[in-house]
């Protein structure tokens, strides 16, 4: 009977990490039944799956991609979130940010991103990328910044001319009528 629980476990987790943008492997040690459904609802706000998988099942579905994880990675009781490559950023952080991350109930394995492998510098790492309203918001200010500085740069020259021009005004006493 478990061989059939592996195959089928193993047919879903190649369906869905074949879909996948990105995943973020974390360990899970400790975490009360509360801590657990506290995570697993922000995980699932920020538009990923998770799921706590085993290990060999996991290593060989993510093999069959052609994404070769250390077998460390998948040590102890690992949880695996997956979706866009925006779900995965928001799952990094959410990570990071937990509270049980400083109680060492949570650590950052590693991590896929748009097929690349990630080691556990690199996955926990993504908790510092903005999230797109942000980029977006860097990437206006770069595109209009040269051009405010050009419309600031001719603008000051006609007001120089209308300053000096002012300046002579009132050297001669004044406009006449």
């Amino acid at each position: 009977m478990p061989n059939i629980v592996n195959k089928l476990l193993y047919s879903q987790l190649s369906d869905a990490f074949a879909n996948a943008e990105g995943m973020v492997f974390f360990a899970m040690n400790g975490l009360t039944m509360q801590e657990n459904e506290v995570l697993r609802g922000k995980i699932f706000t920020s538009g990923a799956e998770l799921r706590v998988v085993r290990n060999r099942v996991a290593l060989k579905a993510l093999s069959a991609l052609n994404l070769e994880v250390e077998r460390d990675t998948m040590r102890g009781n690992v949880a695996i979130a997956w979706g866009n490559a925006e779900a995965a950023i928001s799952v990094a952080k959410v990570v990071d940010e937990s509270p049980l991350k400083k109680k060492g109930k949570l650590d950052v394995r590693g991590g896929v991103l748009e097929g690349n492998v990630l080691n556990a510098a690199d996955a926990a790492a993504l908790a510092n990328v903005p999230d797109r309203p942000t980029l977006q918001a860097m990437l206006l200010g770069a595109i209009s910044g040269p051009a405010r500085s050009l419309v600031t740069v001719l603008n000051g020259n006609q007001s120089a001319i209308a300053r000096v021009i002012q300046a002579r005004i009132d050297a001669e006493g004044g406009a006449e009528g």
